[in-house]
């Protein structure tokens, strides 16, 4: 299934510090669906926050001086940025969250800290090399890929059957309930609970109405002029009042709200 737009689950794109995605291939992929690499540079004096409505996964974070894994959130996040910096991100696909995470319910809407030294290390080496951004980043994650595989081994078929779950809930628009879920995949809705609450950590309505929210404000991005209800039943919601309740109880606004933040700018 073709991923979803890189910049699909921030709020306001350009608001972003420099910003790069490293596609995945390779025996890693089954454990990482993308890396990203932000590096700022603030002004004294004047910080830079990123508004997010992330994707409904944990990420595995090395910056300058720890590393973190952040688990999946229930509604709208931001990080202010000052200084300089930078981080190397692992967007994980599910098969690789037991093992990293444990119990992944535990990390929702919050991070951990962990010791990786090794992982750290040979990421940081990278990162502050000598050498022409491309080559860095390269370099930095593949350090990262054969760390994830040395450390994660082979991925069950229950594993690799919560990656297809995800997938499926966030690209396929004719999926907008769990039993249409489920039957894609064919097992029960049961199943489906609880491979939810293994490998991610929220239950599968909420990846399908996670895909609803973030694409229906990439659409008010895209074309601000954009009429609500129209935009409501095109991402299958009931009506206007619904896709409002869901910004609202989401990311703290309405579409409305969202519409006159001028977010293209």
């Amino acid at each position: 299934m073709p991923e979803p737009g890189a910049s699909r689950g921030v709020l306001y794109p350009r608001a972003l510090p420099t910003f790069h995605r490293v596609p995945v291939t390779g025996d890693a992929a089954v454990f990482v669906r993308w890396f990203w690499i932000p590096e700022w540079d603030v002004a004294p004096g004047h910080t830079e926050r990123q508004h997010l409505i992330g994707f409904p996964a944990c990420n595995l974070v090395v910056e300058d001086a720890s590393t973190g894994i952040w688990g999946p959130t229930t509604r709208s996040s931001y990080r202010d940025l000052s200084g300089s910096g930078w981080a190397v991100g692992a967007l994980l696909r599910p098969a690789a969250v037991p093992t990293l995470a444990g119990d992944v319910g535990r990390l929702r809407d919050t991070s951990r800290s962990l010791r990786l030294p090794d992982l750290h290390s040979a990421v940081r080496a990278a990162m502050t090399a000598d050498a022409p951004r491309a080559e860095r980043h390269h370099d930095a994650t593949s350090a990262f890929a054969e760390w994830l595989l040395d450390h994660l081994g082979t991925p069950s078929e229950e594993a690799l059957l919560a990656n297809r779950m995800v997938a499926a809930a966030e690209t396929d628009a004719r999926l907008l309930t769990v039993t249409a879920l489920a039957a894609e995949l064919r097992v029960s809705q049961r199943s489906a609970q609880r491979l939810a609450a293994k490998y991610v950590g929220l239950p599968p309505a909420a990846l399908i109405r996670r895909r609803r929210l973030q694409e229906a404000a990439e659409q008010l991005r895209l074309d601000p002029g954009t009429d609500l209800t129209s935009l409501a039943h095109r991402f299958g919601y009931a009506d206007h009042a619904h896709l409002t309740n869901d910004f609202r109880s989401s990311l703290g606004i309405t579409p409305s709200d969202y519409r006159r933040a001028r977010p293209d700018a």
